[in-house]
């Protein structure tokens, strides 16, 4: 018999008890950074190389970020600012002490929050929820944050578990930015302001962001044991900070280099909220969102935003300030000498991504107590203010663009072609024993979860019917499957199935 591993403390618990020969480490921080490699060395992981962050890099160059090089830059971001709590001297030390910050959690946490987004970022993910909806008739549909934890929980494997990488508790509740599903009883959620990824409409509430599908529950459930309801961990909290600053500064870097950030454009912007600010806010709304609205409109209606989703952190004298540090340093200082690729030109960009990054991973702060817009900690109130700003940059002058919403309506035709095409392949009596292995193998994984949901009826989920269960496991196998792709290789598969063999030999054994 082999012999068992020393009792593991409640965060470093696995779904799972492994041998003492299979985890040759005791402690549990040794038992987090095996977490760490584990995600690291996962097929998953190194997919993200091939997956469109904002702009696809056969448009861009290599230079673009993708899912991985984000990945790797929130891991940086977030053990900084982790390491940085062990200092008595932080003001988020004391909050550190109380909860536990492991550093190694922390990065790998950082590591992991993107393995779930799917072919084509966002857009993907946006288009993937519309069809596992209303299409294949999954309840809680498609989600970023929900498959990077079935992936970690379910779908991705180690030697040692029949399901899932196994890891620890401490590094599952970690990943869980919104530690919820779709499926939350709005009688049990407060009174007054939602937390992030929630939001009233009507009479009801809406579940815009969740970590865990119903499949995967029980599992999410375990991993947070002795956390409060609707509460990131603090190793979480910080992971998700971390994601908001390497976001914020480096899609700013990206178009820049990519020439789509135009001095001109931005500079009216700004010029005009910083000599009109009192002009605008006497506009309506109707007059904010006209295509005559004068100069500073758009961030007017941030402003106004910012007061109705945040009033708890939202101050028009920060915001005002935050416009002016970021119009100095971006629109005056970087844009106003357009990029060419010289050794002066990414020195210049070098100076402004590690100022920025500098800057805003030194101003993380203990939340204010029962803000549930925020985690355990926060940026503070203008440096938070200034990631707002900078993330309003990108938004409002790249992805409203016509020749990116083109490019993108497309994209959206060739994830439905994959999901629909595949569908009605593996339904198909006659042809289906040809349908990849890996995808009947999906399918089989997903069918077995809604049985046994069935079987365990767990509080507050949705139980399907008998009839159902295997119509669900289709669904929701299709969906792991087109999710895990990436970006070429959904071009490749969508163009097979509608009988284009331009790329065929594209896909390959990765079927």
């Amino acid at each position: 018999m082999t012999e068992s591993s020393p009792q593991p403390t409640e965060r470093a618990r696995r779904a799972v008890a492994e041998p003492r020969a299979s985890v040759e480490v005791t402690g549990e921080h040794s038992q987090f950074r095996l977490d760490l490699e584990r995600i690291r060395f996962s097929p998953y992981f190194s997919r993200l190389s091939a997956v469109t962050q904002v702009i696809a890099q056969p448009g861009a160059g290599p230079l673009i970020h993708n899912r991985l090089t984000h990945s790797i830059k929130v891991t940086a971001v977030a053990r900084a600012i982790a390491v940085g709590f062990a200092d008595a001297a932080s003001p988020a030390h004391a909050l550190a002490v109380e909860h536990g910050c492991d550093a190694v959690v922390v990065q790998a946490a950082a590591s992991a929050h993107d393995l779930g987004h799917p072919p084509f970022g966002h857009l993907g993910e946006r288009v993937l929820d519309r069809l596992a909806r209303e299409t294949l008739g999954l309840a809680d549909g498609f989600e970023g944050n929900a498959q990077t934890y079935r992936i970690l929980a379910t779908l991705d494997v180690t030697e040692n578990a029949p399901h899932g990488l196994n890891l620890t508790a401490a590094v599952r509740a970690a990943t869980a930015k919104y530690p919820w599903t779709r499926f939350v009883d709005a009688r049990s959620l407060p009174a007054g302001p939602l937390p992030r990824g929630m939001r009233r409409v009507g009479g009801g509430v809406e579940i815009a962001k969740f970590s865990a599908y119903d499949l995967d529950a029980v599992d999410l459930e375990a991993a947070r044991r002795g956390l409060p309801p609707l509460t990131q961990s603090l190793e979480c909290s910080v992971m998700d900070i971390a994601d908001d600053i390497a976001y914020s500064i480096h899609d700013v870097d990206d178009f820049y280099r990519a020439g789509l950030l135009s001095q001109g454009a931005v500079a009216r912007e700004f010029r005009g909220f910083i000599e009109d600010a009192a002009g605008l806010r006497a506009l309506d709304e109707a007059a904010l969102g006209a295509r005559s609205a004068p100069p500073g409109a758009a961030l007017e209606a941030l402003r106004r935003k910012l007061h109705r989703s945040d009033a708890w952190v939202a101050s028009d004298d920060a915001f005002a300030d935050a416009v002016d540090v970021v119009a100095d340093d971006l629109v005056d200082g970087l844009l106003a000498s357009p990029f060419d690729g010289s050794i002066a030109a990414e020195r210049a960009l070098s100076s402004f991504t590690n100022r920025w990054i500098a800057h805003l991973q030194t101003s993380v702060v203990p939340a204010p107590e029962g803000v549930v817009r925020s985690g355990l900690v926060t940026l503070d109130r203008g440096a938070w203010h200034e990631v707002e700003i900078l993330k309003f940059v990108h938004r409002h002058f790249i992805l409203d663009r016509a020749d990116i919403a083109m490019y993108q309506r497309g994209l959206s035709r060739v994830l439905t072609r994959a999901v629909k095409g595949l569908t009605a392949w593996i339904t198909d009596d006659v042809d289906r024993h040809r349908v990849p292995h890996r995808l009947r193998e999906l399918v089989d994984l997903a069918t077995e979860g809604y049985a046994r949901l069935r079987a365990t009826r767990p509080d507050g989920l949705p139980v399907p019917e008998a009839s159902e269960v295997h119509r669900l496991g289709i669904g929701r196998g299709v969906i792991d499957y087109v999710a895990s792709l990436s970006d070429d290789q959904a071009l490749a598969v969508s163009e097979a199935i509608d009988g284009r063999p331009d790329r065929l030999w594209d896909i390959g054994q990765n079927l």
